[in-house]
């Protein structure tokens, strides 16, 4: 993955695959077995609802639904496909490396996958927000589920 890292037309067709194929985009009515958080905004079209049904620190299910841009559409169906069946432990550890990854700083680029499609969105700070909605409902997700635990 790190090779194509530089070229910009692989990363597009990595993003636009996920925008036009989306992963994991429904909902289930079912919704005391999952976690939810609805999340909007302002700047962009994004209205979106993830939820997760996290057993025993594992992350069984994630999945999501809504009306979003190509870049919210793209990181949020790959951060479902990338957090699936992870730990608790390990899916922090990934949202805290595409945050590092989101704000330009040295990441783990092997652990990111095709999440690696976004390695320029800190250039554009109008489009950070895009790329991390998803990400910042599924971390609001776990830490409620955690406290829930406690």
């Amino acid at each position: 993955m790190e090779k194509y890292l530089s070229d910009p037309l692989f990363l597009r067709e990595i993003i636009m695959d996920h925008y036009q194929n989306p992963r994991n985009k429904h909902l289930y009515e079912d919704g005391e077995h999952f976690h939810e958080k609805h999340m909007v905004m302002d700047s962009c079209i994004d209205d979106i609802t993830v939820q997760a049904k996290i057993k025993n620190g594992v992350i069984d299910e994630v999945v999501w639904d809504g009306t979003a841009c190509v870049i919210s559409t793209a990181s949020t169906s790959i951060m479902t496909n990338l957090l699936k069946g992870k730990t608790v432990d390990e899916a922090m550890a990934l949202i805290q490396t595409y945050n590092k990854m989101i704000n330009l700083e040295d990441y783990d680029v092997n652990s990111m996958a095709e999440a690696n499609a976004f390695n320029q969105v800190g250039k554009q700070a109008n489009r950070i927000g895009c790329a991390t909605i998803g990400w910042r409902a599924i971390t609001d997700i776990i830490v409620e589920s955690e406290e829930q635990n406690v």
